[in-house]
């Protein structure tokens, strides 16, 4: 999985560019995630629990659900859970999935929250 990981000095935001097929990580990493070192922390704690002993962690946020289990990261947008009776139209909805889900193998997902977390550390505030 590539990525890319910058910030506009300008308004001083972060932005994270990841390869087709992984861009809700990407998103989930800047929405739900951030620059907030501790919430950083918890996902790191709980990815490598999840690694070495088999449980299964979720964390729900504003707007992505990331589910973790042994084989795999799945971050989804909470919009995509969020079932309707509404008939929906007949529109290809194909690249609204790409960037509402991605699929990852947890050891992806940890070395890009690794290079994240360095990141933000060095070119944040």
């Amino acid at each position: 999985m590539d990525y890319e990981f910058r910030r506009n000095t300008l308004d001083d935001s972060f932005h994270a560019e990841l390869s087709m097929g992984h861009e809700a990580l990407g998103r989930w990493l800047v929405d739900e995630l951030g620059t907030d070192h501790d919430a950083i922390d918890e996902v790191l704690e709980n990815l490598k629990l999840v690694m070495e002993q088999g449980v299964e962690w979720t964390r729900s946020g504003k707007v992505f659900l990331l589910q973790l289990t042994q084989e795999e990261a799945l971050v989804q947008a909470n919009i995509v859970l969020e079932g309707s009776d509404e008939e929906m139209p007949d529109v290809d909805l194909h690249a609204y999935e790409e960037e509402s889900v991605s699929l990852c193998g947890p050891e992806d997902l940890l070395l890009v929250l690794e290079a994240w977390q360095d990141f933000i550390r060095r070119y944040g505030r």
